[in-house]
């Protein structure tokens, strides 16, 4: 491989920081559980599948299309801004 090389040097960089940390591989695996548990976790219990249960299989494009529409022909929504 090309030690001069763009790619050769950024993953070098970064390899010789990781290797040489000692706090910074704690926080970073603190971080990915973090992401983990929020992603995978929270997601099942606090964001179910709105579309599954409001739009039929094959036509959730159609539903959420008409919603725009919808939703933006209301005169007064209290979601519009003005």
């Amino acid at each position: 491989m090309d030690k001069k090389g763009f790619w050769y040097r950024t993953f070098d960089l970064y390899y010789d920081g990781f290797r040489h940390m000692r706090l910074g591989k704690t926080l970073w695996t603190v971080i990915l559980i973090k992401l983990f548990i929020m992603f995978a976790i929270l997601k099942v219990f606090f964001f179910p599948n709105f579309l599954k249960t409001h739009a039929e299989k094959g036509h959730e494009s159609d539903y959420v299309a008409n919603e725009l529409f919808e939703r933006a022909a209301t005169p007064n929504s209290p979601n519009k801004t003005n």
